[in-house]
């Protein structure tokens, strides 16, 4: 009986060894993103957690939130309903989710935001008064809800805030007359001591309302005294005065002045101005967002041509990396131009807003065909149109790195940056980490960022940034692409697979399973073009940038030229990795046993093995 007990020990111990080692690479790997970040490595955590704990209270029963969790340690790692500047939460947009439950305290530990959206749910409780430190706070919505209690007065010190709604909630009490300083308010609907009785108006609007009332009193008076000839043309005037309000009636609640007229060029593209863009947008109704980036939401909308255009409003162009992710998408994609990347229609510049309209992909995103919940009617992605959009993504990133001089990084290659045209063809957007690269440097050293799981390990440890680093996330999409799955799902523990999704795909490649790797929506395909582009996908994800193929190779090897001779090599490099993995593990197992080994011994018993 030893003997077999202990041979089973022995694979005990190897398959703990195994779970215990992605345990540890998976922590290096948040740990080094961490440390690229910037600021102290102490903030991401403070914001992930504080999150999670704000999560809890809002009473998320219906589960419209279901990737917040600890294990991604960094809410810009990829969190729905956050957006990140510089490795901080700058804006959380969590309206209309059906929240019953209270705003926590927790709030106000995301010392760097921006703009925060809670309206359309059924919150109740009394507003948290250290909002009042959030001292980078423009934008503040927390209509139709539930709030009782007072404004607190704390609320004062916001001296930044620009928009403010509070509307259709329970609150009762004064208004701190500070608040009455930002450019729109809304206290409508609430029970607060405002309106004429007050002196104050309950609304932005109002108070052009009242001023508009006073100047007719005044008119007439004087028209009276003038005659009724003048009355008469005071009247027409007025007439037409309230006719072109009533056409652009939602412009009394934005700042429309200084418009930057010539203070940008870009040549034959678009400039809008911002009466266009709110039209074309319907004054950016909520219903009209189609997707949220790093930088700003994206509306759909229709020009006075009726052409459908795609509406990117960005939120943090104020700051240096806002206004930067502006000007670097406006310049990259203005002289980027191939049937595989996004085209830029034109854009709008005020004192305020930056805006960029881009032509409207009715099909959306990859991502959303492959992971969103389709409506009714809506068609998913069989194997040819996965075929083509691998081919399309490839010509579209080859064109970039090859043909573009000087060269473009994308820097974030994920499949919810490939977009879909009326044929799902892949059209490549989102350009707002891109980077020019002159072509006598080998890499560019930037501040980490990016997707994880879709970030290259050379780019994750040192920030060294190359046309390689494209190439790493292109073979994650398409490892995504053939399978359905995430680059880094935990839920694959459980059923005691590798977490990250390349491994897990070698694993099933190694033992011919490729049935199991292929999307289980996909119920026809050609399994020799299956494994070619599972091939290819891991020569493009090896681990360092100089064993990876450039673009150029790639579209060739898509159509299996040169295919075979990299993956014999690729094969020869993967059974020496294999075999220091062994080692490795091997050593451990003996350090944990209190044993030794000299190298030699370990290969041979690994070997047999």
């Amino acid at each position: 009986m030893a003997g077999p007990n202990k041979r089973g020990s022995c694979r005990f111990n190897i398959h703990v060894s195994k779970h215990i080692l992605t345990t540890i690479v998976l922590n290096w790997f948040f740990f080094v993103l961490l440390l690229r970040n910037g600021s102290p490595t102490s903030a991401p955590d403070i914001e992930g957690e504080a999150l999670i704990d704000l999560l809890k209270v809002l009473n998320n029963s219906n589960h419209k939130i279901t990737d917040w969790n600890d294990f991604y340690v960094t809410p810009c790692s990829g969190w729905s309903h956050v957006t990140c500047l510089s490795g901080h939460v700058t804006f959380l947009s969590l309206s209309s989710n059906g929240f019953s439950g209270t705003l926590s305290p927790d709030i106000c530990k995301l010392k760097f935001l921006d703009s925060l959206e809670l309206q359309d749910n059924s919150l109740s409780g009394e507003l948290p008064g250290c909002l009042s430190s959030l001292m980078n706070l423009q934008t503040l919505d927390l209509s139709h809800n539930r709030f009782s209690g007072t404004i607190p007065s704390s609320w004062a010190q916001l001296k930044n805030l620009k928009h403010l709604d509070l509307s259709e909630n329970d609150l009762s009490g004064t208004i701190p007359l500070q608040l009455y300083s930002a450019r729109t308010f809304n206290f409508t609907g609430t029970n607060l001591e405002c309106g004429t009785r007050f002196q104050k108006p309950c609304d932005s609007g109002s108070s052009l309302k009242v001023a508009t009332r006073k100047s007719k009193v005044e008119l007439v008076m004087i028209a009276a005294s003038c005659g009724a000839f003048f009355l008469l043309l005071l009247g027409a005037a007025f007439t037409y005065r309230r006719q072109q309000h009533l056409k652009f009636k939602n412009e009394v609640f934005v700042d429309v002045a200084g418009e930057d007229e010539g203070k940008f060029s870009f040549g034959q593209v678009k400039r809008f101005s911002w009466r266009e863009i709110q039209i074309a947008s319907d004054n950016f109704n909520e219903s009209n967002i189609i997707g949220q980036g790093g930088f700003g939401k994206v509306y759909k909308g229709k020009l006075m041509d009726n052409t459908q255009v795609a509406v990117k409003r960005l939120t943090d162009y104020h700051n240096p990396g806002g206004e930067a992710a502006f000007l670097r998408e406006v310049q990259l994609i203005s002289v980027a131009v191939h049937k595989n990347l996004l085209r830029l229609i034109g854009f709008c510049t005020t004192a305020s807003e930056r805006i960029l309209v881009y032509p409207y992909m009715k099909n959306l995103s990859v991502a959303y065909r492959l992971r969103g919940d389709l409506k009714p009617g809506e068609e998913g992605l069989d194997w040819p149109r996965r075929k083509k959009i691998a081919f399309g993504t490839a010509h579209g990133l080859e064109y970039l790195h090859e043909h573009c001089n000087p060269k473009i990084i994308h820097r974030d290659l994920k499949a919810a940056n490939i977009l879909l045209d009326d044929n799902f063809e892949a059209v490549l957007g989102d350009f707002g980490l891109a980077k020019l690269v002159d072509a006598k440097l080998t890499h560019v050293t930037t501040q980490v960022r990016g997707t994880m799981g879709h970030i290259a390990p050379e780019y994750l440890s040192t920030g060294k940034s190359s046309e390689k680093t494209d190439v790493f996330g292109y073979g994650i999409t398409l490892l995504e692409l053939m399978t359905g799955q995430r680059a880094i799902d935990l839920s694959r523990l459980e059923e005691e697979e590798d977490v990250i999704l390349v491994d897990h795909i070698k694993k099933l490649l190694r033992e011919k399973r490729l049935h199991d790797i292929v999307d289980s929506n996909l119920t026809a395909y050609d399994p020799n073009e299956v494994e070619r582009i599972v091939k290819v996908a891991l020569l493009c994800t090896q681990n360092a940038p100089e064993d990876r193929p450039r673009m150029a190779e790639v579209v060739k090897m898509l159509q299996g030229v040169g295919l075979d001779e990299r993956w014999a090599e690729w094969e020869m490099l993967e059974e020496v990795r294999s075999q220091e993995l062994q080692l490795t593990l091997m050593k451990h197992r003996l350090a944990w046993m209190g044993e030794s080994m000299d190298e030699q011994e370990a290969m041979q018993l690994s070997a047999a093995r």
